[in-house]
């Protein structure tokens, strides 16, 4: 079903990992454009899904990071017109919103660390999802304008939209659900992401977050492999049809 996935990718330590995992596992190759070291992005013709993973700038920092605007354009192109699978987490999800004519703003408060998610839908997409699960929070911004045609599936204390689906095979998460016990393990080695946990959770909340999130994998792998699995499920019901 799908062969070739392209994959945007906007930090070194931001990498695709369940869910490039899940692609592989379905006999996918996964093309990788380092966005923020230059890299350009590819004719989309030959792929049949896009995976468009987070980062710590901001939608609208096109000025630092002048590689948005393609990435934006590219997207857009993808979703308006060749209206294939999307997955999107975090700034993913916000560049899919924004690129199809919603918005995004700066959050209330910031949302990092695990926190609880509320399924409010019946979509195929998070059929096999529990009522509540506990997943990883890493961001300030948020969606605050749905572009039109998008469906919020679910949402936490903070934001209201952590899970859009756009279109019946197009979707993104506000949370992450691709994290591995050894991307959590990497954070140690990483000084900005030790800064940025301490300055929204204080001193010490590496170790504390670390703690907390180890236990929890095993059920974070399986909401978001449900999430991918029924992404999927919308896509043969598209062919079927």
């Amino acid at each position: 079903m799908i062969s070739r996935a392209l994959c945007f990718q906007h930090m070194d330590d931001e990498p695709p990992g369940l869910f490039g995992e899940f692609l592989e596992a379905r006999g996918a190759s996964i093309d990788t454009v380092m966005l923020h070291r230059g890299e350009e992005i590819p004719s989309l013709a030959p792929y049949d899904f896009l995976l468009v993973m987070g980062g710590a700038m901001d939608v609208w920092e096109t000025e630092a990071n002048p590689w948005l605007v393609a990435e934006k354009a590219a997207i857009r192109e993808w979703a308006m017109e060749r209206n294939r699978p999307f997955f999107g987490v975090c700034l993913g999800l916000q560049l899919l919103a924004e690129a199809c004519g919603g918005e995004v703003s700066l959050a209330r408060e910031a949302e990092v660390g695990i926190g609880r998610i509320d399924i409010t839908s019946h979509h195929p997409v998070i059929a096999r999802l529990p009522r509540q699960i506990h997943m990883m929070q890493w961001h300030h911004a948020e969606v605050s304008k749905l572009p039109e045609g998008a469906t919020v599936l679910a949402s936490s204390e903070v934001s209201p939209v952590q899970i859009m689906t756009l279109g019946d095979c197009m979707a993104g998460t506000q949370f992450h659900g691709e994290l591995t016990p050894a991307l959590v393990d990497r954070w140690a080695h990483l000084p900005q992401y030790i800064e940025w946990l301490e300055a929204a959770l204080g001193p010490g909340a590496y170790a504390r977050v670390r703690r907390e999130a180890l236990p929890l994998m095993p059920a974070m792998r399986r909401a978001s492999s449900a999430m991918f699995a029924g992404l999927l499920s919308g896509l043969r019901m598209r062919k079927a049809a």
